[in-house]
């Protein structure tokens, strides 16, 4: 959602008023300081001026890094120096020249990071507008380097505070306005390795609710319960596969959290059921921001509780303008007022039947004040765990905070489901607590463009399940723009429609019968991965993998897929060649084209292009409407063999919510296809877990050069294609 304005027009952007951090011309290199090995490819690296046990807790780890070592291995490549001078801390890290830089987090460019410079700021930044894009809603101090045999490293700045970090070929800077922290650096034999590593510090995302992978649907606002049940049946009507309907602001009460709007939404539990009727589930807005009213519940127990953030004398509550009027911020870096959060959830989504929960605006964003937040020498009073200190120490991990407490609320108001949170501010770590998106985008060809090194590098920095709005948010959207973005952008990995108040509507029928059509077969070519896209989730929730990933990624070491931003992959198996791409560089090997749907009807040039890699074995579901309905009664296998004649793959299965997995109800099948002198024999065995299979008969497609071969038997059975 933009703050700026109602209108979501390009020409009112307000204008950014508080000057960015700046590095001075010369970087003072003082001594290195003490380095401790904390396993045997991680090394944390020590200013001079700060002591071990004086390392302050910081909320990104899943579990303080401990020394196993204080010396480094004579082969270690990667080492850091440190300035602390003229009222800033600086360090600064120094790697080959051929070497390729990624990650940042939330950016707004190309997908090699090299020659760049960005804010280390939470900005609410509509359309991007503010400082060229380059502070946007979320805050990543990291950045991974990939040399030019293919290995790689990474580099977390343990820093909270407004900082900014530069990248050209030689050296990575990062400039803070805090005291002074340390470097953690990671080494590793490859991309895949630096992250899986990155995971084990910053911790995995939790497997999500099966309905979250499907297709979404939102807008600035479906202001009414009859609006956005119509919306779900045209869905239904249309045959158009989807999962969830969102609830932007309008449905509360004067815009005040934590209520209602009995006039938009007279009965808003009947409004979930008929809903869930329809297979739908609904996910609705929750700010930080709570209206200063003295007849409001929310207002009156967050004063006796004294939950809110202090202005700089410390005592007086900070009031500040957002789409309430005047607000009021609880201090999430208090584990009373995080306490306090959590509890205001149970009543509002046991009694209204809300499935999921959406924290907008938790930069936090602030109208009428410099920067768009609040000033950043407000006071936060901390805990056992967090300082006290000021809003510029804070900022950063403000919305993450406010994650943190949403989730501890939801698991408690339905401890039985798996819980679904999207925020659009968060700090690295923060992917353990809820997805992500891609803040305010618009309706332009750019944006279209930069959505895919947008997303790889979220995933490059630890958030794997994230997405753009696809269409835009702001701004009217052509029918040929529309077709397009929907035509590769259904396989993010979090693939939601979105449009602001005052746009023209975005709904996949919206444009005419024809962006319609390829629209609807867009989504039903999704809906047929969503199986792989479920195993991929599951193995991200175990090693940190992106979902969504660079070409580069197929060959670390093919220097001409680096800057490859045109095309991704999803997991290693399946290439996603956008319509818009003309003559990318692809990984080398026999990938072969593929086509999802019955007839072949989605084999056209208004269609993505999509390509298995040799070697493997992608398990397809039925073509459904909505993951409620069953998908994997006859599971399709598509097998694209490799130069030494095998293939293979996984399928995992559970109950798509609930915690049973986690106590064995669950299953994971392995496939497995090798050319014998009789055939191609195919081979399924469930390895893991106590769950029976859902499927009742496998169809295989063998890809080849010369066009399919089919066949058909069921699990554990072994087949021969001939």
């Amino acid at each position: 959602m933009a703050t700026v304005v109602w209108s979501c027009s390009p020409t009112v952007q307000g204008k950014m008023t508080e000057k960015e951090a700046t590095l001075q011309d010369q970087l003072i290199v003082n001594d290195p300081g003490p380095s401790f090995l904390i396993s045997a490819t991680q090394a944390v690296f020590m200013p001079p001026m700060l002591k071990w046990q004086d390392w302050d807790y910081s909320p990104l780890w899943v579990k303080k890094p401990q020394p196993i070592s204080k010396a480094l291995p004579k082969d270690w490549q990667t080492r850091v120096h440190f300035d602390n001078s003229m009222g800033r801390s600086r360090a600064l890290v120094r790697f080959p020249q051929g070497t390729d830089l990624y990650g940042q987090g939330e950016v707004f460019g190309d997908l090699q990071r090299n020659r760049t410079k960005i804010g280390i700021w939470n900005t609410d930044n509509f359309g991007y507008g503010t400082d060229g894009g380059k502070r946007l809603y979320q805050a990543h101090p990291w950045m991974m380097g990939v040399r030019e045999d293919g290995t790689a490293f990474g580099i977390i700045a343990d820093t909270t505070w407004r900082s900014t970090l530069e990248a050209t070929d030689t050296e990575i800077i990062f400039d803070s306005e805090g005291p002074v922290f340390p470097i953690i650096v990671i080494e590793g034999k490859s991309p895949q390795s630096v992250l899986t590593q990155l995971s084990e510090r910053i911790g995995t995302m939790a497997l999500p609710p099966l309905w979250s992978l499907g297709y979404q649907q939102s807008r600035f606002s479906y202001e009414t319960a009859e609006k956005g049940l119509n919306i779900a049946r045209e869905f239904r009507r249309r045959k158009i596969p989807a999962d969830v309907i969102w609830m932007d602001i309008d449905y509360m009460d004067g815009y005040r959290v934590f209520t209602i709007d009995k006039e938009r939404f007279p009965d808003p539990m009947a409004y979930s059921k008929a809903l869930h009727e329809m297979n739908f589930k609904g996910v609705w807005m929750i700010d930080p921001g709570v209206k200063a009213d003295p007849g409001y519940f929310v207002f009156q127990s967050g004063n006796a509780n004294d939950v809110w953030v202090k202005k700089p004398d410390m005592k007086t509550d900070f009031v500040g303008p957002v789409w309430p009027g005047d607000c009021k911020f609880p201090d999430f870096t208090r584990e009373e007022t995080r306490i306090w959060w959590a509890g205001l959830y149970k009543d509002f989504m046991q009694k209204n039947g809300v499935d999921g929960i959406w924290n907008d605006m938790n930069e936090p964003a602030v109208f009428n004040s410099p920067g768009h937040t609040m000033p950043v020498n407000n006071y936060h009073r901390g805990d056992a765990q967090l300082q006290p200190g000021p809003h510029v120490q804070y900022h950063n991990i403000y919305g993450m905070l406010m994650m943190s407490a949403t989730l501890d609320g939801m698991q408690a108001a339905q401890p039985d489901k798996r819980p679904f949170l999207l925020s659009r501010a968060n700090f690295l770590g923060g992917h353990r607590y809820g997805a992500t998106w891609t803040g305010d985008n618009f309706s332009t060809e750019e944006h279209m463009k930069m959505s895919i090194p947008m997303t790889l590098n979220m995933g490059m920095s630890g958030q794997p399940f994230n997405g753009p709005d696809l269409g835009g948010f702001g701004n009217n959207a052509s029918p040929e723009l529309f077709e397009q973005w929907v035509s590769f952008g259904v396989f993010f990995p979090f693939t939601r429609a979105h449009a602001c108040k005052g746009t023209n509507q975005k709904e996949p029928w919206a444009f005419g019968p024809g962006v319609e059509e390829v629209a609807r077969t867009a989504i039903q070519r999704k809906y047929r991965l969503i199986p792989y896209y479920y195993t991929l989730f599951r193995q991200s929730s175990k090693n940190g993998q992106p979902i969504m990933k660079p070409t580069f990624f197929a060959d670390p070491a093919d220097r001409k897929l680096r800057d490859e931003q045109t095309t991704f992959l999803v997991g290693e198996d399946l290439l996603v060649i956008p319509t818009f791409a003309k003559n990318p560089d692809l990984p080398a090997g026999n990938w072969l084209p593929v086509t999802l749907l019955e007839g072949g009807k989605d084999a056209n040039d208004r269609q993505a292009t999509l390509k298995v890699r040799p070697g493997a074995i992608i398990p397809l579901g039925a073509e459904v409407q909505s993951t409620v309905e069953p998908m994997l009664e006859t599971t399709t296998l598509i097998v694209n063999l490799d130069e030494h004649g095998k293939a293979q793959g996984e399928l995992y299965q559970d109950a798509g919510d609930g915690y049973g997995y986690t106590t064995g109800d669950y299953n994971l099948t392995r496939y497995h296809a090798e050319s014998t002198p009789d055939g191609v024999r195919i081979s399924s065995r469930i390895v893991e877990g106590n769950r029976p299979t859902a499927t009742r008969k496998l169809i295989v497609r063998l890809l080849t050069p010369q066009g399919e071969k089919t066949a058909e038997t069921i699990p554990g059975q072994d087949i021969v294609v001939k």
